[in-house]
């Protein structure tokens, strides 16, 4: 049926079928979120397996009834933990190795979402070594991970749409979080921020509600108890804002370590002969094994010491060598930067976001002991709030996240009032202003930026929004003047198939008439007497979703379009018939964008390069077009070499037998051009040969 106002078909029952393919998708966002509480719990439980039978190993009963720590027992047990998580990756899965949040990035800004269904089980199994082991890091990041490839593997069973598939993967990174921490919204902020760019609406729903049944999952299976714990601490007067911004410069000066030191051994850990040594686990659980000797405090997660520091207890029981000392804690603040360092940077699997919060709370504490010996203010300074504070800031610091920073600490310490607020935002704020300008990368972007993948920080916007109004809109098929008799106006209307047009005087925009304004009256004779005075516009750089906004909100059809500078010039009209071609536009757009993304996953695939190839006589490619070759999956024609000619190949190309093409391509998609050439050829000649200029190393995309 067609709507004879506006000509557009309608087809029936689109909103009830939209409605129930709603209803589906936020159902299968409900059960992305059990499955991802059902991981954390998992996740939670083999570690406490692990970490349980190294107790047996390493604590043990004196004469006195005393348990000590046998730590000699630390430079065996942490280097085969990192060793065995390190094969797990090497052998099953590559991108189980690390923090996990880099992976679940690179998977939905590459890869369109795509993460295989192994990961999430290997990644807990390499997580529970790691960590259970001994080794510096926390299961935060590896459980964003199991989370998206859970929503990654659930929205490809249901055939979800790419987008569906996005949001499910992010919804999926987010209820780790809220699963872990027990932080619902802490989750839905960090799946924002973090994961996903972007706080396009689209994404919230499936997030927030895949967050909160993750949460609800998690505390049914391991309980309710928040990973962390404050105090009640309150600002006690405004001039304390001044030793917090104090805090915040040494809290950066130390994520600034952290980082710089992560990134060299990440670094060196993916060069092509440290990627494939064992010697790289091994050494790396050594150099953490013997800081775990020094302090034991860097043991693990280190949540029970983060605990301590922020209840504000007395931790030289726990730190060994007078932990009521600032610079013992700023000392084990720096230990804990190098043995994560070491721990994520050795190819096992492990997070920074547990330790991040451990080295903020132990320089908060640290300096809020230095300067309370010499703060003249009515009130002592609070050494637990300080280590509150410095928590949300090193996590700001290191992982560019200030809004979750910000509401993590409400969540996941159980604070019931916001007398931190104020410096909470202070330090936040700042200490991500001040971190941007010594190192852009965060640690989570640092590894995507190694394999050449950089993130755009703004917000994801609607398909709609990436055509503007002045490229789609038209011109009007009359203009009417007031004084134009409404008889002649409603004839023209008929004449031209238009449903409204805008009115000029003088070759200025005085209003807009329509079919509906004619038939209003009947009493009326001229345009100027019906016409809608003063009408809503839009100019040509205004966004095609924000016109529809406008259109839709005032029930009308049509927008006249005005000049940027002068809203009364008229340069164009917009209609609901070209939103149509604007959409066609935005598609042509986002299907660019996708062939980009698979070109890019396409670089980024471990050992993906240049090669050379012959085509042989009376292969599948002899004197045919290069559109008519069944190329394999995988591989991208750069060149043909056609004596002392160059060609660059285009679908029309006839290619010649002994012509030597350029291509690149993964190794496995090399294999296959080979086989595919030399079958059915005369001679099989098409030998795989690096370019004459490439060595092994250059032609091997790291």
């Amino acid at each position: 049926m067609t709507n004879p106002l506006t000509g557009i078909k309608k087809i029936p029952a689109v909103g009830a079928l939209a409605e129930r393919q709603m209803g589906g998708f936020l159902a299968l966002s409900a059960l992305v979120g059990v499955g991802v509480g059902v991981g954390a719990a998992v996740l939670v439980v083999s570690l406490e397996a692990v970490s349980h039978l190294m107790e047996g190993l390493l604590v043990v009963e004196d004469e006195d009834g005393l348990f000590t720590l046998q730590r000699a027992w630390i430079f065996l047990t942490v280097p085969i933990g990192l060793l065995a998580a390190w094969w797990i990756a090497k052998r099953f899965a590559p991108e189980v190795a690390g923090d996990g949040v880099p992976a679940a990035t690179e998977a939905l800004m590459v890869r369109g979402g795509h993460i295989r269904g192994r990961v999430a089980p290997l990644k807990v199994l390499a997580t529970s070594l790691t960590v259970g082991s001994g080794g510096s890091a926390g299961r935060e990041g590896p459980i964003v991970q199991i989370g998206a490839a859970i929503g990654s593997w659930l929205s490809r069973r249901f055939n979800m749409g790419e987008d569906q598939v996005r949001s499910l993967v992010a919804a999926g990174a987010g209820a780790g979080i809220g699963a872990s921490f027990n932080a619902p919204i802490a989750g839905m902020l960090f799946a924002l921020e973090v994961i996903l760019v972007s706080f396009a609406p689209r994404h919230m729903s499936a997030i927030v509600i895949a967050s909160v049944t993750a949460a609800i999952t998690s505390q049914t299976l391991v309980g309710e108890e928040l990973a962390l714990s404050a105090g009640a601490y309150d600002l006690n007067s405004f001039s304390e804002l001044i030793p917090y911004t104090g805090l915040t410069i040494v809290v950066v000066a130390v994520g600034f370590f952290f980082l710089k030191l992560l990134d060299l051994v990440e670094g060196f850990a993916h060069t092509r002969a440290a990627r494939l040594s064992w010697i790289r686990p091994v050494g790396a659980g050594l150099i953490v094994a013997g800081l775990i000797y020094v302090e034991p405090a860097v043991f693990g997660t280190g949540q029970r010491v983060t605990n301590s520091l922020l209840l504000d207890e007395q931790v030289a029981a726990i730190t060994g060598i007078g932990g009521e000392l600032w610079w013992v804690l700023i000392l084990l603040a720096l230990a804990k930067a190098v043995a994560t360092s070491f721990t994520i940077g050795s190819g096992a699997s492990g997070g920074a976001f547990m330790p991040s919060l451990f080295m903020g709370a132990a320089v908060g504490a640290g300096f809020a002991r230095l300067v309370g010996e010499f703060w003249t203010g009515s009130t002592p300074l609070d050494t637990g709030a300080f280590a509150v504070v410095g928590m949300a800031a090193m996590f700001a610091v290191v992982g560019r996240a200030p809004l979750t920073a910000i509401l993590i600490v409400f969540e996941v310490t159980g604070a019931r009032d916001y007398g931190l607020i104020l410096p909470l935002m202070l330090t936040a704020t700042v200490g991500t202003f001040l971190a941007e300008r010594f190192m852009k990368d965060s640690v989570y972007t640092m590894a995507l930026k190694r394999k050449g993948i950089r993130l755009t920080r703004t917000a994801e916007v609607d398909i709609l929004d990436t055509v503007t109004v002045g490229s789609v809109m038209v011109e009007p098929p009359f203009v009417a003047a007031p004084g134009l008799l409404v008889d002649d106006a409603e004839a023209q209307l008929r004449r031209t198939r238009a449903h409204g047009v805008p009115v000029l005087e003088d070759g200025e925009l005085v209003g807009i008439v329509t079919v509906s304004d004619l038939r209003r009256t009947s009493e009326a004779e001229f345009v100027g007497d019906v016409m809608t005075r003063r009408p809503v516009t839009v100019t040509p750089d205004t966004p095609v979703s924000t016109a529809l906004e406008r259109m839709a909100a005032l029930g009308v059809g049509r927008l006249p379009v005005v000049d940027d500078h002068n809203p009364k010039v008229l340069v164009g009209f917009f209609r609901r018939e070209e939103a149509v071609h604007a959409y066609h536009e935005a598609l042509t757009t986002t299907t660019d964008h996708h062939l980009h993304r698979l070109r890019l996953a396409q670089r980024t695939q471990p050992g993906a390069g240049y090669y050379d190839f012959r085509i042989p006589v009376g292969s599948i490619a002899d004197s045919k077009r290069v559109r008519e070759v069944a190329w394999p999956e995988g591989s991208t024609l750069v060149s043909v070499r056609r004596g002392r000619d160059v060609l660059v190949p285009s679908g029309s190309t006839t290619l010649q037998p002994e012509d030597v093409v350029t291509a690149f391509g993964t190794a496995t998609s090399r294999q296959r051009m080979i086989d595919r050439l030399n079958a059915g050829a005369d001679e099989p000649t098409a030998e795989i040969q690096l370019p004459d200029d490439l060595g092994e190393d250059t032609a091997e995309v790291e």
